[in-house]
């Protein structure tokens, strides 16, 4: 899709800023969808940035330097977009301490519908720094080509203790019939994913999270992705596990999310 704007501090980017953001390829980001300029979890995603900011760059981005930059690329937005926020060194000494650039990209809405139910498969995979929801997207976005190359939804990773970890560009949770399980694991926590398992947490579900082995799946009657765009997306079989019973934890995870409060920009 075509992005109604982009900024970067700001302003529409000159050529040589754009050249240098791809030519360099470093740097982090976050997504979120925007309704009527509210996001669920606004101020985990500014945590994120903030974190990563000091993790990557020994320096954090001011998180209120983002929210006007943000308002700013929203001034003529619809009501209903979706947004990209990148984060990435300011052009110069990697030593230099200064603030990161930051762009915004307002792009259209992504629904929140979730699609009919995944076939996914496992895959040996560990993301670099997968804490860090970082733009060092190549093995990724392989893994995934592969993955559909053999006729799946998308690939599930597996570390290398072969444990369940996360999707391509999502975490996954499973349902065995009474309790939430999320996989431990190097993962990169979701907001969605954090949402959750606080509001579940909060509202007396059965919520944990533990090591799930490949070989623990069958224990499972139901999984599910969650990311920005969609809080509960049915998977129906890991590889040749099948897991049918998704309709009543989909139904409670999706209703969770549209009781969380929605945070003003």
């Amino acid at each position: 899709m075509a992005p109604i704007a982009v900024e970067i501090d700001g302003a529409a980017p000159a050529p040589e800023q754009v050249h240098a953001a791809l030519a360099r390829n470093d740097g982090h980001f976050t997504s979120m969808q925007v309704h009527d300029g509210t996001v669920r979890g606004f101020e985990l995603h500014l945590r994120r940035l903030t974190h990563s900011s000091h993790e990557l760059f020994g320096h954090q981005v001011d998180p209120e330097r983002v929210r006007a930059l943000l308002r700013h690329a929203l001034r003529t937005a619809p009501s209903e977009v979706s947004v990209r926020i990148n984060v990435f060194p300011t052009q110069g000494d990697d030593n230099e301490a200064a603030e990161p650039d930051v762009m915004v990209a307002v792009s259209p809405p992504v629904s929140g519908v979730a699609a009919p139910p995944w076939q996914v498969r496992t895959t040996a995979y560990e993301r670099e720094l997968a804490h860090i929801k970082h733009v060092g997207f190549f093995g990724v976005l392989h893994q995934r080509r592969l993955a559909h190359a053999a006729g799946y939804d998308d690939p599930l990773f597996v570390d290398r203790h072969g444990r369940v970890s996360e999707g391509a560009i999502w975490n996954v949770c499973f349902w065995d019939g009474e309790e939430f399980v999320f996989p431990e694991a190097a993962v990169l926590p979701g907001i969605t994913m954090q949402i959750l398992v606080d509001e579940l947490a909060r509202d007396g579900v059965p919520v944990t999270t533990r090591s799930v082995a490949v070989d623990d799946l069958v224990g499972f009657r139901a999984a599910l992705a969650t990311y920005s765009s969609c809080p509960a997306q049915p998977i129906s079989r890991i590889d040749e596990v099948e897991l049918p019973d998704h309709q009543q934890s989909s139904e409670l995870l999706t209703a969770t999310w549209h009781r969380t409060a929605p945070e003003r920009i």
